[in-house]
């Protein structure tokens, strides 16, 4: 009987360093959820986990009860025309790959239902960048949000009251508690958000250096393999890369600038290598094309062409910690824009060669 369960109790066994059941995790996201839990005893169960960590089963289930804490958005990706993708960063300076990312992967034929957050520390996230534009309205309603989406095949939005509030209340108390650097706890924030979205498949960019959120290799490849495992137990095929964050990404810092670079990079005016070849190691996943009449290898990405999300191409050194299940293929949708003013060609003729500096070997 969950009613009976005391919310101390639960607290306490996480604290003795027990494992947490299912319907325990439940039972404390609901009241979270509910504002039945205390700041105090929301901040306790932070510090217990905090300093006693959560294997992975348990984090798959904080993960799924802080989604079901909130709407979850089911997209039909049949009557869309193309599977619903994203893409996520742990955050960095100058990191403005989703700004560019999200347009891409849309113009080849997905759809990408970006739910970003704000800057952790000194790295300014997503949503920063975009409040810089006058007018840009960062939390709407979930009808719009879908219908722009279905539209134009990409939106970005900050979390709604509606997707994930559990997520939201625990967070604000971990971020003056000292519990924000839980890699458990790092998990389920980020990846409740994104299984609320309703996704087919997510990359993640698990940033390393000083300029990042974890600046330990150490602590991003931790990072990197608790959001794949656990996500993976979730049900969501993800996959995940960690890059270099010990210099600014690009030539730019500041968020009205980096929205300014990324529409150069869009456009084709300037594309800085270092930042261009990060932007292809997390498409890569999901900018493939099949190989002409079953011979090995991937052939490029081009407008009009049918593209598939399946698997990445093995390698002798793996940047992909874990590979992704394989999504159905889609036909991409034709774009208004000429094919020489996407870097499409590149991107996918490299995603299997050898990358630069930026990308560090998961082995």
């Amino acid at each position: 009987d969950t009613a009976a369960m005391l919310t101390q109790e639960i607290i306490r066994k996480k604290r003795d360093r027990a494992v947490l059941s299912q319907t325990e995790i439940a039972t404390f996201v609901q009241r979270i959820a509910r504002d039945e839990a205390s700041p105090a005893q929301i901040a306790a169960f932070g510090m217990a986990v905090f300093l006693n960590g959560m294997n992975t089963e348990e984090t798959v289930a904080l993960t799924l009860a802080m989604r079901d804490s909130g709407t979850v958005i089911d997209w039909d990706a049949g009557a869309l025309g193309g599977p619903v993708l994203d893409k996520h960063s742990t955050g960095g300076v100058g990191d403005k790959v989703s700004l560019m990312l999200a347009p891409m992967v849309a113009a080849a034929g997905g759809f990408v239902p970006m739910i970003s957050g704000r800057g952790l520390g000194h790295t300014g996230g997503t949503l920063d960048k975009l409040a810089s534009i006058r007018g840009y309205d960062t939390a709407p309603a979930l009808s719009r949000f879908r219908k722009v989406v279905e539209q134009a095949g990409c939106a970005v939005i900050g979390q709604t009251e509606d997707l994930a509030p559990a997520d939201r209340r625990f967070y604000a108390v971990r971020d003056v508690t000292a519990t924000v650097e839980s890699i458990p706890l790092i998990t389920a924030s980020i990846l409740s958000k994104k299984l609320a979205a309703g996704l087919s498949g997510l990359a993640m960019d698990v940033k390393t250096g000083s300029g990042a959120f974890m600046e330990t290799l150490d602590g991003s490849r931790a990072l990197a393999r608790s959001i794949v495992d656990v996500a993976n137990g979730a049900g969501l095929p993800t996959t995940a890369v960690i890059t270099d964050m010990d210099q600014v990404l690009g030539h730019s810092a500041g968020n009205a600038v980096e929205v300014r670079e990324t529409i150069d990079y869009l456009t084709g005016e300037r594309r800085d290598d270092r930042l261009h070849d990060v932007v292809r190691s997390c498409s890569a996943p999901w900018l493939r094309a099949p190989p002409p009449n079953g011979s090995s290898g991937w052939s490029p990405v081009l407008a009009g062409q049918p593209i598939y999300c399946a698997t990445p191409v093995p390698s002798p050194r793996p940047r992909m910690l874990l590979p992704s299940m394989p999504i159905a293929p889609v036909r991409s949708r034709q774009s208004t824009h000429a094919a020489s003013a996407w870097p499409w060609s590149s991107l996918a003729a490299d995603a299997a060669g050898p990358r630069t500096g930026s990308i560090i070997p998961s082995g």
